[in-house]
């Protein structure tokens, strides 16, 4: 008889608010399975850690304060055993059936190592959830005209946003709801921790296509995502962490010697951005997504 496969849901809560009972709540009937949840607080004292401890059945750990998206979900995984890991935000509720859907995509998809579902926005809009690496083309254009222009052409190639979503690979999916296949995930050592937050998703992605696994983008799998739960009353505080993330991957996937005064280029460039982000919201903000759901 065939094995059946197990997964886990490891979600990061940082002052989630009252999204958290309403993500559980879309959890059970995302999977015609019982699906174990881990929930890793970064130091909430908003009523989050009674509140799940008032709910045995879900595994919880204190992260001592705020980790990090990463930090905490590695800490959230290093003790499973599951085949397959959830690791989402919990500003998040997942539509019936789609965790089953999730699973289903990667018998499709042997070689997945990270599956990504279609993210929509609570104002019904097609969140770009699926994106190429970013480059040096694709980054300037997309962060200099991204939050005044969100059409133009380096951020829609970068997005994807040409065509029906179709599923396929990616370079890479985003943080706020991952399936990824715990055997890729301890192979590549997790999330680097050196990202607070920020691109921590992306350089996952690359890593885990480097040991040569697929990303797959699962459209057929849908969740909605609220966004900025946590984030909305630190904004500086994550304008800059997002710009610092910005520079450490293109830093390091642009390293070397001869690549130094771009480097220098680009710390200088996004310094500018993020004094400009302080000023101006829209710029922070970024590109808001364009399509419809």
């Amino acid at each position: 008889m065939k094995q059946q496969t197990t997964l886990r849901v490891v979600v990061v809560t940082y002052f989630p608010g009252d999204s958290l009972p309403a993500f559980l709540s879309s959890l059970a009937t995302a999977s015609q399975s019982d699906v174990p949840v881990t929930v890793v607080d970064n130091g909430s004292t908003d009523g989050t850690v009674e509140y799940v401890r008032d709910h045995p059945s879900i595994e919880l750990i204190d992260g001592g304060g705020n980790r990090g998206y990463g930090a905490a979900a590695n800490l959230g995984a290093a003790d499973a055993v599951e085949d397959w890991l959830i690791i989402a935000n919990p500003d998040l509720t997942f539509s019936p059936s789609s965790v089953d859907e999730l699973l289903a995509v990667t018998r499709r998809w042997p070689k997945a190592g990270v599956l990504g579902p279609r993210i929509h926005t609570p104002d019904g809009r097609l969140y770009p959830s699926a994106r190429e690496l970013p480059s040096l083309g694709r980054g300037v254009g997309h962060a200099a005209l991204g939050w005044v222009w969100p059409a133009n052409p380096w951020t829609a190639s970068y997005r994807r946003e040409r065509g029906a979503p179709v599923e396929s690979t990616a370079g890479w999916v985003s943080g706020a709801c991952m399936l990824i296949r715990r055997e890729a995930f301890m192979t590549v050592g997790g999330f680097d921790e050196g990202y607070f937050m920020y691109f921590e998703d992306t350089d996952l992605c690359e890593r885990i296509a480097a040991a040569g696994w697929d990303v797959v983008y699962a459209p057929s799998a849908v969740v909605e995502h609220q966004g900025g739960q946590a984030t909305s009353t630190r904004a500086e505080a994550m304008s800059k962490a997002h710009h610092d993330s910005a520079y450490r991957y293109l830093a390091r996937k642009y390293s070397g010697a001869p690549w130094a005064p771009v480097r220098g280029l680009l710390r200088v460039s996004l310094w500018g951005r993020f004094q400009l982000s302080r000023r101006v919201a829209r710029v922070g903000h970024g590109a808001k997504p364009t399509r419809e759901a």
